[in-house]
């Protein structure tokens, strides 16, 4: 009797196949950037299909997926979003893709998206690795807007997370946002005593200074770090970010990679943010003129991705991709279309020189509106 086959099953078969028709195109850029950083000898590892990435060294070391999933806008600071069953399935598309490393946070919500993600990805425990963060103060499930990185709340937000999570032990803790009270030197012997007891293995810090990267790192090894990144914010280029990272051999994490939605072409000055449940509109990047000004910045990612067959989005992505092999985006969706868009990023090979020409393009066009309002801006670079 022959087996009936689902179309759900005959896309998936042949979405497994086409990436490995695919996959040459990453092996060969990954290795360009090896070359590019010294490293010619090593060697890029593919699993499940999808091309893997290592953040931090030594026993910091964090084997992952080279994208990686922000749960964030599941729950918290996007808009509408599809109810929690859409959720969990397209968190499940995504583990069955290939991708291993999933984001999320206390304050998103707050609480409500770690929860998402312990239902929604507990099962697949010791395959992929959900990340979190502390930092934000939340009391009776609200955050207060003050930073809190004491000893002892630091080792109850790591409690609550583990239970949030389903889980025994957190892959990979960041501090969202430095906190001004304690000491980073505290803070990294609050987590080394984590790891000591096997509740974290191992850590990471979010919109910090090279020189707080440094003293944390000294105390406790990190594997990554964790800072906006993208074509129309290189902050961590000029300010030594980056390169500490290169120097400590410490990944980075790139977080909002496709500028909140905004290098995906699919925003404009007349878009609607919801005010209870989206940051957005209180940002000055995302107010109508500085949108209306900023569409130059995504036209010229347009142009470029016609010529290569690329949406503005993939070209947001693989420009953060070839940067270094150590660099993992974490964009963040609540539609297939766009995760399966995404990933097949990693099909396209771009030349470095093409790259560099995108980057002296968009360059030269004056981004409008700064990426905070003046409050969220005092939380970053300490």
């Amino acid at each position: 009797m022959k087996q009936e086959i689902s179309r759900r099953h005959f896309l998936k078969v042949a979405a497994t196949v086409g990436a490995a028709l695919t996959i040459q195109p990453v092996v060969n850029k990954v290795k360009a950037a090896n070359v590019a950083l010294g490293d010619a000898n090593a060697s890029p590892v593919i699993k499940n299909g999808m091309p893997c990435r290592t953040l931090g060294t030594g026993r910091a070391a964090l084997e992952v997926s080279a994208l990686g999933f922000g749960v964030m806008g599941m729950t918290y600071n996007r808009s509408q979003h599809p109810d929690k069953k859409a959720c969990i399935r397209l968190l499940h598309e995504a583990v069955e893709r290939g991708v291993t490393l999933f984001d999320t946070a206390i304050i998103y919500g707050p609480l409500t998206n770690e929860y998402l993600a312990g239902e929604a990805l507990s099962a697949f425990k010791g395959k992929i690795n959900v990340t979190t963060k502390f930092g934000h103060e939340v009391i009776d499930g609200k955050g207060t807007g003050r930073q809190d990185s004491s000893r002892a709340t630091v080792r109850r937000y790591c409690e609550e997370s583990l239970k949030r999570l389903r889980t025994d032990s957190i892959p990979l803790f960041y501090q969202h946002r430095y906190d001004p009270h304690t000491p980073i030197e505290e803070v990294a012997e609050t987590i080394k005593e984590l790891i000591q007891k096997g509740k974290v293995q191992r850590w990471g810090l979010c919109e910090v200074s090279a020189e707080t990267i440094r003293k944390a790192h000294a105390v406790c090894p990190l594997t990554a770090i964790q800072s906006e990144y993208h074509l129309m914010h290189r902050d961590v280029e000029q300010n030594g970010v980056l390169d500490i990272c290169r120097e400590l051999g410490i990944g980075f994490v790139p977080y909002s990679p496709i500028n909140r939605g905004f290098l995906g072409g699919c925003i404009n000055e007349y878009t609607v943010f919801d005010t209870a449940n989206d940051n957005r509109h209180t940002l000055p990047r995302f107010q109508p003129d500085a949108i209306r000004a900023n569409t130059r910045i995504v036209a010229a990612l347009q142009r470029f991705g016609r010529e290569r067959g690329m949406t503005s989005a993939q070209v947001a992505l693989g420009w953060l991709l070839q940067k270094a092999p150590w660099i993992v985006p974490i964009p963040g969706t609540t539609k297939q279309s766009h995760l399966e868009e995404n990933l097949h990023t990693l099909a396209f090979d771009v030349p470095a020189e093409a790259w560099s020409e995108l980057e002296r393009t968009v360059a030269a066009i004056p981004v409008v509106g700064d990426r905070y309002n003046a409050e969220q801006q005092k939380q970053v670079g300490h």
